[in-house]
């Protein structure tokens, strides 16, 4: 009967510590993961980034803001540029954050920003800006564009 007890507690301290069987990698969320120029670490070109990289996700850290960009072809992806993030529509009031496209066309950040009444705009290496007359409420932009909307391309 002992044995069977130790068995028992065995089985259950594995299975409770086990990353197999939680649905959250713990201190995931801490770890920062920001896009830069030059940089070729991202991956997905075109996916939603925030099915992998939220809590409990695959991905390395949480996003909080996160995309693709693309040249006028809408195939191709910009090496550099920046989405800017706004607090009035078409590049008016504060500009509040710039996150940087990466050499893949990505670009992605766990810096904690609140998307509610911002405004993105993305610019290309020609200094070519696109404003979103909107603010979106989050900041999984490939959720939408190339989805439901279209994509935003600039030079």
């Amino acid at each position: 009967m002992k044995i069977y007890s130790k068995l028992l507690l065995i089985f259950l301290g594995v299975i409770l510590v086990s990353p197999f069987f939680g649905c959250e990698k713990e201190g995931e969320c801490d770890e920062v993961n920001i896009s830069s120029a030059g940089s070729d670490e991202s991956h997905n070109f075109g996916m939603n980034c925030m099915q992998c990289h939220v809590s409990g996700g695959e991905g390395e850290g949480c996003f909080t803001v996160a995309g693709s960009s693309t040249g006028a072809d809408l195939i191709t992806h910009l090496s550099s540029g920046s989405v800017k993030l706004y607090t009035q529509p078409n590049g008016g009031g504060t500009l509040k954050h710039v996150i940087k496209i990466d050499s893949k066309g990505n670009f992605h950040t766990t810096e904690q920003i609140d998307m509610a009444g911002l405004y993105p705009a993305i610019t290309g290496p020609g200094d070519t800006t696109k404003y979103m007359s909107s603010s979106p409420g989050n900041g999984a932009c490939n959720s939408c564009h190339g989805v439901s909307t279209d994509k935003i391309w600039v030079n």
